[in-house]
C-alpha cells in the first residue's frame, strides 16, 4: 500500500510519499534569475553522459513548455505554412 496523499502528476495519478512532497518543500529557481546559469552550467558535462552524448552539445531550453513550443515553431515553420494540429487539452488550444 502506497503511503502519502495521491496527486495527480500526468500521465497518471502517484502517490508521492511525505518525505519526498517535504524535501521538495523549498522555493523555486527562478529560470530567468541571473544566478540560473551558475546552476545548469555544471549539469552538461552530467548530461551528456546520461544521453551518451559525449562529443555532441547538449541544450538546454529555460522556460515555459509554451516558450519552448513558441521557440520550435518559430524557427521551423514559415508564414503561410499549412500545418496539421491536434488538439488535446487546454494549451493546444492556444496554437490551433
Amino acid at each position: 500500500m502506497a503511503n502519502g496523499p495521491m496527486h495527480l502528476f500526468i500521465p497518471g495519478p502517484t502517490n508521492v510519499p511525505d518525505a519526498v512532497r517535504c524535501a521538495m518543500n523549498v522555493p523555486m529557481q527562478d529560470h530567468r534569475a541571473p544566478d540560473f546559469p551558475e546552476l545548469t552550467l555544471p549539469l552538461f558535462a552530467d548530461l551528456k553522459t546520461v544521453f551518451a552524448n559525449e562529443t555532441g552539445r547538449v541544450v538546454m531550453y529555460p522556460s515555459s513548455g509554451t516558450g519552448a513550443w513558441e521557440a520550435a515553431i518559430t524557427n521551423t515553420l514559415n508564414r503561410g505554412d499549412r500545418v496539421l494540429m491536434s488538439s488535446f487539452g487546454q494549451f493546444s488550444y492556444l496554437w490551433a
